[in-house]
């Protein structure tokens, strides 16, 4: 058996980067640093359009990809990752979100393997009806899977007694580690009367994510605040359709499209300062980093009622309103934000270097249970 600094640790998840997104951002923040600790890390993941290398070394990171079928959706039904987990030589795997076909063919790998693993849920919202009403028995599916997982980690607390009603297994099998964040503060802290009148709506352009909530709020809001504008920071498959809904409403000139690059977090920062309120309005989010990004940055926050992000109201840092809240009621409570701004003090981020060293102390922990039971 492998001491900890000397561990041979797999990290299985459906993408990494260049491709990018929570959970590829999640599991590259991790990986590097337990590469810059001295640990053997490797990276499992996929390649639906075979344009990336099937191996490489990054930041001393090896990354191994295999294909993924359909091309053109996230089903990612990769074969390779059940052969290349019962080929490998690891000490403990690491599987990163249970979304996809990538969960159980991993799982099964290691039980098969007789290698622990520890899984991470990363649970998320998706725009398909059909999808998120496939969930619940997918969960079943995985159940007997999941349950036998050395470890169980949420990185929001409302995880915790979900899947452990769900799985059927003590809540004490699961581990609160928070993801991190790498927001850059400013040098000066903007002041609430300095910020611009500008909503910002954060998150990836998808229907789920919520966007459209405050865009039919919009025309409410600017009959009382005339020069309020949004800026819908994202990209993705829903764009068209919000353009074309800003379009129908009247409001196109009054609202801007565009994202940052998620490795430019001090153009971020300066971009989130200018705002004097940032939503998000999701149907789910699990660890809401842009919003605590936000609030580190002294934005007001308005929020949907919702999984991770009620979470933030009820520690009192958002404002939180129903999902299903009407148009004029979404511009109510923006409006409120705007002239009476919600701004907590002494927001205490959570860091990527916290998130990585309690990620080593659960894997040493799977490493002296297993070395006691052999």
């Amino acid at each position: 058996m492998s001491s900890a600094s000397q561990l041979r640790l797999l990290l299985v998840t459906p993408r990494y980067p260049p491709e990018m997104g929570g959970v590829e951002n999640h599991v590259y923040q991790v990986a590097r640093r337990f590469a810059a600790n001295g640990l053997d890390v490797s990276v499992l993941t996929t390649d639906r359009e075979r344009t990336l290398p099937a191996f490489e070394v990054c930041e001393g990171v090896k990354v191994q990809r295999v294909p993924a079928w359909p091309r053109n959706g996230d089903v990612y039904f990769a074969p390779g990752v059940y052969r290349q987990i019962r080929r490998g030589d690891w000490d403990i795997i690491h599987l990163q979100s249970y979304h996809t076909l990538v969960a159980p063919l991993a799982m099964m790998a290691a039980w098969r393997a007789g290698i622990p693993y520890v899984v991470t849920f990363h649970g998320g919202g998706h725009s398909s009806r059909l999808r998120n009403a496939l969930r619940v028995p997918q969960r079943l599916l995985l159940r007997p899977l999941l349950r036998k997982a050395d470890h169980l980690v949420a990185t929001a607390y409302f995880e915790i007694p979900f899947f452990s009603r769900m799985l059927g297994v003590e809540a004490e099998r699961f581990v609160y580690i928070p993801n991190g964040s790498d927001i850059v503060q400013p040098i000066r802290r903007i002041r609430q009367e300095e910020r611009e009148p500008l909503i910002a709506s954060v998150g990836r352009l998808e229907r789920y994510k919520g966007h459209h909530r405050i865009l039919a709020a919009l025309p409410n809001i600017v009959e009382k605040r005339p020069d309020v504008r949004l800026w819908i920071a994202g990209k993705g498959p829903y764009e068209g359709a919000l353009r074309e809904m800003a379009a129908r409403l009247g409001v196109a000139d009054r609202v801007e499209f565009g994202s940052i690059p998620a490795v430019d977090r001090g153009a971020m920062a300066a971009a989130l300062s200018r705002a004097s309120l940032v939503v998000l309005l999701s149907d789910y989010e699990t660890h809401p980093m842009a919003a605590l990004e936000a609030l580190a940055l002294g934005c007001p926050v308005l929020v949907a009622a919702t999984s991770g992000l009620q979470e933030l109201a009820e520690r009192g840092w958002a404002r939180s309103i129903p999902l299903d809240s009407s148009p004029e009621g979404v511009a109510a409570a923006a409006l409120e934000l705007l002239e009476r701004p919600l701004i907590p003090e002494n927001i205490d981020l959570p860091t990527w270097d916290a998130c990585a060293a309690a990620l080593l102390e659960l894997y040493e922990r799977s490493l002296r249970r297993v070395g006691c039971a052999s």
